[in-house]
């Protein structure tokens, strides 16, 4: 099989790594990609968001499947054009991404559907956004509507520091995602993210992951698009696996349906484990990152056929996929900065070198100077993923490796699965 893979990122390093991995696969070429994919097969710098120039790529690479990496290309309608051309693509057309792509869409939709979530009101107006707070109670959970690279969301202890939160969106400091802000319930529990393969009819458990949103230790600081993860996720006991699939999950796939756009591709289902069950946070209409790294150290199966089914209708016709009993466990080194304004270009050294056996690093922005350096070059940088026979040996491996790494210019979470500690 020829396969284009979309996106530059650590997920997309990770699925370049497992797709790869089978024998099924002939060409394997990466658009943009990082210098971490470039030994794995062809790299073109074409955008993500480059709709026409990807299409035209496929065509040209016979593509036999596109598998989309990230959310951007699922919200510049990629996947339509790829169907109109005829090409198969794992990911979902932007209707359906909207469950993404809109956090007011997937409130309503939840609501139309019975899905179970928190409370929320959608905003326009900073000023009647300001009074409505009031139907709330800190802490204040604020959100900018659309895509904003996991940093649209800011949980406000207080009156104040949510009303700065709106004044930010609403003010421009995330472009049109901003245009709008849904201000939610704060819910109390246990967060984790479930995974489902759908092909437009049936869908499948795909693995779980626990991750860690704030920048700093002991859950400080801002938000971002995720510091660290690990998998399988202790949360996920198989009562609120069945809860997760019924309530959440197989819903959604029969609600986007039936609602004119049939999902294909994966469904990342972020949720609060509460006292009265699962309840949706959020839905991400690809793989996770850093969640995908860690699922990817521990699929056993081959990654292409559920890809190419979920693209061609055929995810019936496959097994459950196997998964290794062992842990996964993924630290995030970051620029200085992050999330707000992330110091590019200093140099890494080590990276490169052999970590051992079950040690991987994923490039998630990085660059290389022609002479063979390495420089940072977005505000997550690094995914150092291990896996262990248990818990403590996978993070413990983990942290050896990010010990090895010679990187001033980062930083890193060193509590990363403090909640799986002793579990």
């Amino acid at each position: 099989m020829n396969i284009l893979l979309v996106g530059s990122g650590g997920r997309e390093h990770a699925l370049a790594w497992k797709i790869k991995a089978s024998p099924l696969v002939r060409t394997l070429v990466m658009a943009p990609g990082n210098p971490g994919m470039a030994a794995l097969g062809e790299l073109k710098s074409v955008a993500p968001t480059d709709v026409p120039g990807l299409v035209a790529l496929a065509r040209d690479m016979a593509a036999d499947l596109v598998v989309i990496g990230p959310e951007v290309s699922v919200e510049a309608g990629l996947a339509d054009a790829l169907v109109s051309a005829g090409v198969p693509c794992f990911g979902p057309v932007a209707a359906a991404g909207q469950l993404e792509s809109s956090k007011a869409f997937t409130k309503g939709f939840c609501d139309r559907h019975g899905l179970p979530t928190s409370a929320y009101r959608v905003f326009e107006d900073a000023a009647v956004a300001k009074v409505g707070l009031k139907d709330f109670s800190p802490p204040y959970v604020v959100k900018a509507d659309g895509l904003a690279a996991g940093k649209g969301v800011v949980i406000a202890p207080d009156l104040a520091t949510a009303e700065a939160a709106i004044d930010d969106a609403l003010g421009g400091r995330f472009g049109g995602a901003g245009a709008r802000v849904v201000i939610e319930e704060f819910l109390e529990g246990e967060i984790g993210s479930l995974f489902a393969l759908c092909d437009g009819r049936t869908s499948i458990l795909f693995g779980s992951a626990q991750d860690h949103k704030r920048a700093f230790d002991g859950e400080q600081g801002p938000n971002t698009g995720g510091m660290g993860t690990y998998s399988p996720a202790p949360v996920f006991t198989p009562t609120l696996v069945e809860q997760t699939l019924t309530r959440l999950a197989e819903p959604a796939f029969a609600g986007i349906a039936a609602e004119g756009a049939p999902y294909r591709g994966v469904l990342f289902v972020e949720l609060m484990a509460t006292r009265d069950g699962p309840r949706l946070v959020e839905f991400n209409a690809r793989f996770g990152d850093p969640e995908c790294q860690v699922l990817m150290l521990r699929l056993k199966s081959d990654l292409v056929p559920y890809l190419l089914a979920c693209a061609t209708g055929r995810l019936h016709a496959l097994p459950p996929p196997e998964w290794s009993d062992e842990v996964a466990v993924c630290v995030v080194l970051a620029a200085e900065g992050y999330p707000d304004a992330p110091r590019t270009g200093t140099e890494i050294r080590g990276a490169d070198q052999d970590f051992g056996e079950g040690v991987v690093v994923f490039h998630a922005g990085t660059r290389r100077d022609p002479d063979g350096t390495l420089r940072a070059a977005g505000g997550r940088v690094l995914n150092v993923c291990a896996l262990g026979s248990s818990f403590e040996e996978a993070r413990l491996k983990a942290y050896e490796a990010v010990a090895r790494i010679d990187w001033p210019g980062g930083f890193h979470r060193r509590d990363i699965g403090w909640r799986a500690l002793g579990r």
